[in-house]
């Protein structure tokens, strides 16, 4: 256990210098988001009988606890290629375990963070986001959950720091597009709506906006992500064992 705490500790000591920063760069995206298609479409679009900007906000929080969470990878991949703390790290007596899941939670945290930003910032918007209904705090942990170990997994297979950079062009930005966080998927031809269905963010973002605006819950979303969670944190755990060698 406190192994486990020391890399959370580390990871907050890291977070606490930059706090204001990084609150600032959490609320750009979705702010700017929110301007141009909330009030920019105010009175030209809605969907399911609600206003536009309603329905993309629990996209947004899907979209942003998702980036948010993977940027971890950056963080990994800074300390691995340049301050080489991940080496020192790796000569102590953590275990692979223990290293996995202090970075997973520390990955949730920041994926909570900018979760919490989105809310306040929808007050503006005069929406209210539920953040005490438990599904809801279920579906962001998770989504967070999953993003974070795969930011440990992406971290460890790129062999230059460059590297991680088209990994987020290839696979986190179309992703941030294309799993339902602005129109509904019913939009796509079939063959492109299987594929979709297959990223965790497109069930993410269902259990998110169903617990939010109140539609039926889709449970089956939620034992996906957990299914995904699973495969994904115990594939991290594989690649943190597999970098000693």
């Amino acid at each position: 256990m406190k192994p486990l705490i020391a890399i959370v500790f580390r990871e907050m000591l890291i977070l606490k210098r930059r706090f204001i920063k990084q609150l600032l760069s959490f609320s750009v995206s979705p702010l700017l988001f929110l301007i141009t298609f909330g009030w920019g479409l105010r009175d030209k679009l809605s969907i399911k009988g609600l206003p536009y900007v309603v329905f993309i906000l629990p996209g947004l929080i899907a979209m942003s606890s998702m980036r948010q969470s993977f940027a971890l990878s950056t963080e990994i991949n800074i300390s691995r290629f340049y301050w080489k703390t991940f080496d020192e790290i790796q000569s102590t007596p953590i275990t692979d375990l223990s290293y996995t899941t202090g970075e997973v939670i520390s990955g949730v945290i920041r994926g909570w963070l900018a979760t919490l930003v989105i809310v306040v910032i929808s007050l503006i918007f005069r929406v209210v986001i539920p953040i005490n209904n438990i599904l809801f705090i279920l579906s962001v942990s998770l989504n967070a959950f999953i993003f974070s170990s795969m930011a440990i997994i992406t971290s460890m297979v790129v062999k230059a720091h460059a590297d991680q950079g088209m990994l987020n062009n290839f696979v986190i930005t179309p992703m941030a597009f294309l799993c339902g966080t602005f129109f509904p998927l019913k939009h796509y031809p079939f063959w492109v709506r299987q594929i979709v269905y297959l990223l965790p963010l497109t069930h993410s973002t269902r259990a998110i906006r169903a617990s939010v605006l109140g539609y039926p819950f889709p449970y089956y979303s939620l034992f996906y992500m957990v299914a995904f969670a699973c495969i994904s944190f115990i594939i991290a755990v594989r690649v943190i064992r597999k970098s000693k060698d």
